[in-house]
């Protein structure tokens, strides 16, 4: 154990990403190392051990964990993620029958597939931001997929709001409040389309304009919208609202890990071909190694539910506990060569759950784990060949990734010049452009 009562609020606001690793340096690689933030007692945590403490729901709660900041912004007030017990086991249902079916993912992948192939069409001979144009193929998709398809000119719109939502969640200043205007002007127009499938519409106002495809049965529009809560009652309008962007809002946010994805392709040219003769198997492997690699989330929090004890050392309830993300997913004890990107790592098996925690550890069907993991997976596993097969040229730009800022992507968006639409190899994938 290593204590310390230095406030470690300006050096994370300065190191971002590297802040959790240097600490733990700092202190001889201790599991467990005490700071404060913010002027609250913190203990920061890290490793396997400390993935399945950190997520034993007898430990800690979320409610009051998460800065007001980041809830008002990243997930919005009264979502699944500030809740502990059996309300959170009966919200955390509703996500894990729409997040983690195999139906609903291959049902998701097809109208992200059909967004990027008409999106490319338009790339030809364009130069392109790929952040911005990701964020909109996935933004157009998962409004389809959840019930509320949008019209083309909407898409940029949304996913606009999605990006700053996420930009601006870890922050203050101009940043924030646009995550929090953004926040809001979704927030109300699923709230209107909450209220339209529960008959008390219909409201044709704002990007969410009702069709015939609208709540369709089944669809996650419906089911948020006729979810019951433990005690039998609906959400009220607002919160389903706060959850339907908590499903939207995710999926744009794979746009980081894509641009990610041609930021490794850009460093590392061979495995264009292997990406593309590698079948899905290496895709996914690619996938995972991008996930581990690029630097996503940094840490997660919550706060201590009663006096524990980790690794022989006391901790007083209602401590905050963060549990160290990004550090261990480059811990040398835990992967060879940690800071070389290297996809074969995951070619013969799939890594650990609590091994690797990009999005965070333990289930993601009962516990606090990202019910979208496998989403984000799937649509990054095929994402990653259509980005190989596009023939694009890089031109001068800054592509560095800086780590004290979070959430961090290269600084240009990645910029491509796209040349024309035929694939770079016979080797198709799913996702590959069409002549």
């Amino acid at each position: 154990m290593s204590g310390s009562l230095t406030d470690s609020t300006l050096s994370l606001l300065a190191h971002g990403y590297a802040w959790a690793p240097d600490l733990r340096r700092a202190h001889a690689g201790a599991p467990l190392v005490r700071t404060h933030l913010m002027g609250r007692p913190t203990v920061l945590l890290h490793g396997p051990d400390a993935v399945a403490f950190f997520y034993d729901e007898d430990h800690v709660q979320r409610h009051d964990a998460l800065p007001g900041q980041v809830v008002d912004t990243l997930f919005g007030r009264g979502a699944v993620h500030t809740l502990d017990g059996t309300s959170h086991r009966v919200r955390k249902q509703m996500f894990v029958s729409l997040l983690m079916s195999a139906d609903g993912i291959a049902a998701l992948t097809s109208l992200v597939e059909s967004s990027w192939h008409d999106a490319v069409r338009g790339w030809e001979g364009r130069r392109v931001v790929l952040f911005d144009e990701v964020a909109t193929v996935l933004a157009r998709a998962v409004c389809d997929w959840v019930g509320l398809p949008v019209p083309d000119d909407a898409a940029p719109e949304i996913a606009e709001d999605c990006v700053a939502m996420i930009d601006g969640s870890a922050t203050v200043g101009p940043r924030h409040v646009r995550a929090r205007r953004a926040r809001h002007r979704q927030e109300q127009a699923l709230a209107r389309a909450v209220s339209d499938i529960r008959g008390q519409g219909p409201h044709p106002d704002g990007p969410f304009a009702p069709s015939r495809h609208s709540g369709q049965a089944g669809s996650p529009l419906e089911t948020v919208a006729l979810h019951r809560e433990a005690d039998g009652t609906l959400l009220d309008p607002h919160t389903a609202a706060v959850e339907l962007v908590n499903i939207i809002r995710p999926t744009v946010s794979i746009a980081w890990f894509a641009v990610f994805a041609v930021h490794a392709l850009h460093r590392h040219p061979d495995q264009r071909e292997e990406l593309l003769s590698g079948g899905p198997r290496y895709a996914r492997a690619f996938a995972h190694e991008v996930r581990r690699f690029y630097p996503f989330v940094p840490f997660v929090g919550a706060l201590a539910a009663r006096d524990l004890t980790y690794a022989g050392t006391e901790i007083a309830a209602g401590t905050l506990l963060l549990l160290d993300v990004y550090g261990q997913d480059h811990d040398p004890d835990l992967w060879k060569r940690p800071y070389h990107f290297y996809p074969g790592r995951f070619r013969a098996r799939e890594p650990g759950r609590d091994r690797l925690i990009p999005q965070g550890g333990g289930d993601a069907r009962t516990g606090h784990r990202c019910p979208g993991e496998d989403i984000t997976i799937a649509l990054l596993s095929h994402l990653s060949p259509a980005l190989a097969a596009l023939d694009f040229d890089v031109p001068r730009q800054d592509l560095s990734i800086p780590l004290s800022r979070i959430p961090t992507r290269p600084r240009s968006g990645f910029v491509l010049d796209i040349a024309h639409h035929q694939p770079r190899s016979g080797h198709a994938s799913r996702l590959q452009p069409q002549a």
